[in-house]
């Protein structure tokens, strides 16, 4: 098809006169060009977040999106397919928190919060542009998305365009106050997304009791039994929860020097009692 390369040289060789080819011929660019502007398959992509260096793992979600592009570009769509450059979130600012050693938050405020932003914005632009970076790696793995012209979070007509779209929202009435539980970090002071909280995990074994709590108003030695796995929380305890679709029994603990012990349990539970 290329008679011009002669396929003479190394396999990686080969995959650099490929892209060297579609370079000079602008073969991405006219793929989009040379198709009529009223068949447009829109594609702006999903913007990976640019806190580090790209890995295996964003070739493999890369390749699959790129393989609808050039289908849909085959099939005789217009696909203009936007890149972006997700530069916001926590991976960010610790990683520029761990750079200058900072382990509290209020070490961000002495430091400045102007100057720590920039440090984030420079951080973020260098892993794009610096060699191995997400611009080469981008295009040495014939990934074909527009990165002349990319949004970028930090931008201030990209956030000037988010208020714009919430106004639209707003306007038509379809924006209302609710309320969701979320992950919070206490040394951050900031609700976490699930790729924030991940950044953390770690497996680790809670404690979990079995607590006795002594019914009133009986003169035998009758208790309530309760699990949890927040022990911490039981100074606080005001009440038992029971369920009422749930049938509740009553057992005696037989012991010798002592006198017998009355456990009242949910009848689902009795097998945790075993040995």
């Amino acid at each position: 098809m290329y008679p011009e390369l002669g396929f003479k040289s190394k396999p990686d060789d080969r995959e650099l006169e490929i892209l060297s080819l579609w370079k000079k011929r602008d073969v991405f660019s006219r793929s989009v060009s040379e198709r009529p502007a009223e068949n447009i398959f829109s594609f702006y992509e999903g913007p990976p977040t640019v806190n580090g260096m790209p890995g295996i793992h964003h070739v493999f979600s890369r390749t699959i999106k790129d393989t609808i592009c050039r289908y849909k570009t085959m099939r005789g769509f217009r696909v203009e397919r936007k890149a972006g450059w997700d530069t916001h979130g926590l991976p960010v600012e610790l990683a520029i928190e761990k750079q200058l050693g900072f382990k509290h938050k209020d070490e961000i405020k002495t430091f400045g919060v102007e100057k720590f932003n920039a440090l984030c914005k420079e951080s973020v632009y260098k892993n794009i542009d610096r060699e191995h970076g997400w611009q080469e790696v981008t295009e040495r793995m014939a990934y074909w998305v527009d990165m002349e012209h990319p949004y970028i979070t930090c931008t201030p007509d990209y956030v000037e365009s988010v208020w714009w779209a919430l106004k639209q929202f707003f306007n038509k009435d379809l924006i209302y106050k609710g309320h969701k539980i979320q992950p919070y970090c206490p040394r951050c002071e900031t609700a976490l997304s699930s790729h924030e909280v991940a950044l953390g995990y770690a497996t680790a074994k809670d404690p979990s009791v079995f607590i006795k709590f002594k019914r009133k108003n009986t003169a035998e030695e009758e208790f309530f039994l309760a699990w949890t796995t927040t022990p911490w929380t039981l100074l606080a305890n005001v009440a038992l929860a029971v369920h009422p679709d749930v049938e509740y029994v009553t057992v005696i603990n037989k012991r010798k020097d002592k006198a017998d012990e009355r456990y009242v349990l949910a009848e689902p539970l009795l097998h945790k009692l075993d040995g």
